[in-house]
């Protein structure tokens, strides 16, 4: 959007207590829609129903109330109902987007669409109060992404809506995205939670805990936390971002809480993207093979690829830290 508008807003909504207030009746409904078999169907219904809720106090027991909205947060089925659920949330103006993860959603408007972001915040309360949710505006957010260059600091932004904060950063998924598109700030915030966790890793050592199984917990938990979502913001990552965290696990080499032969950030980012790309071709029912459409063929007797994904056009410095783009032309001859 930014390569032919001079800004993009993106709204992070959020529907208060989501997987709480979702009606069975509604989900039924929807479910019912799917082309799933109705021995599966009948399964999930059950499973739905029949839960009741009571509350004992000083040794007296209410009677049983029926539930009949929840998906059951943090059961196996919950994520997956409420994905159903919101299927059919869907933007009114064409050039708009919502992105949809569970229950975090985002609505993103170009700048050509800015003053419809009303119609489309005012669609999405009324879709929620029809399936029993309720948009919270208090801690519904809004961030702004400019375009590089004189078009992007020449634009005018719009004004502030109302009952919405605009902010400079959110964390999205657990990745601390800013307005200026940079890593700094998710790895500021990266560099603090793992400082903190070599505390524990101290006392560890203290109760003579092997250095094989320190590596262990170091791998667990610090490189993993470095490494969660990689491939979604290490192409943000300026040279000093990149600098501070190699720093950082030179120290705890130095510290002996990791072993001497732990890669640089630069080849724990490659094999991270390097593992994401190949499940990605390795599965055809990949969530994220709808961004790497097959290559069309050719008549004409081309190099061999290593893959058979179509090539993404780029024309900004912006897409050579996109994930799909630096993937699908490393990997091309």
């Amino acid at each position: 959007m930014l390569s032919t508008n001079p800004f993009v807003r993106v709204f992070a909504l959020d529907f208060s207590k989501a997987f709480d207030t979702v009606r069975h009746v509604t989900l039924t409904d929807k479910m019912a829609q799917l082309p799933i078999p109705d021995e599966v169907f009948n399964w999930i219904v059950d499973f739905y129903d029949g839960h009741s809720h009571c509350t004992k106090y000083s040794g007296e027991i209410s009677a049983c109330a029926d539930i009949h909205a929840s998906v059951i947060q943090g059961s196996g089925l919950g994520p997956a109902s409420y994905t159903v659920t919101a299927a059919d949330l869907r933007p009114v103006h064409s050039g708009n987007h919502l992105v949809k993860y569970a229950d975090d959603t985002y609505l993103i408007i170009p700048a050509e669409n800015s003053g419809k972001y009303d119609e489309e915040l005012a669609h999405i309360e009324d879709w929620a109060e029809e399936n029993n949710l309720r948009l919270n505006g208090a801690k519904t957010k809004e961030i702004i992404f400019r375009a590089k260059g004189r078009r992007g600091q020449s634009a005018q932004l719009p004004p502030l809506c109302d009952g919405i904060v605009r902010e400079s950063s959110l964390t999205i998924l657990g990745v601390v995205i800013n307005d200026q598109m940079t890593a700094v700030d998710h790895v500021s915030g990266l560099l603090a939670s793992c400082s903190r966790l070599l505390y524990a890793l101290r006392v560890l050592r203290g109760h003579g805990i092997p250095t094989t199984s320190m590596n262990d917990v170091f791998r667990s938990t610090i490189l993993a936390k470095i490494l969660y979502c990689a491939p979604a913001w290490s192409g943000f990552c300026s040279a000093k971002d990149r600098s501070r965290l190699d720093a950082f696990l030179r120290r705890c080499q130095r510290l002996r809480y990791c072993d001497s032969e732990v890669s640089t950030i630069a080849e724990l980012f490659e094999e991270a993207d390097e593992s994401l790309f190949h499940r990605i071709l390795a599965n055809k029912n990949h969530v994220l093979q709808s961004y790497l459409p097959d290559r069309t063929c050719s008549q004409y007797n081309l190099r061999p690829n290593v893959h058979s994904k179509e090539l993404i056009s780029k024309s900004t410095q912006l897409n050579d830290r996109d994930f799909f783009i630096r993937m699908l032309y490393k990997n091309s001859y």
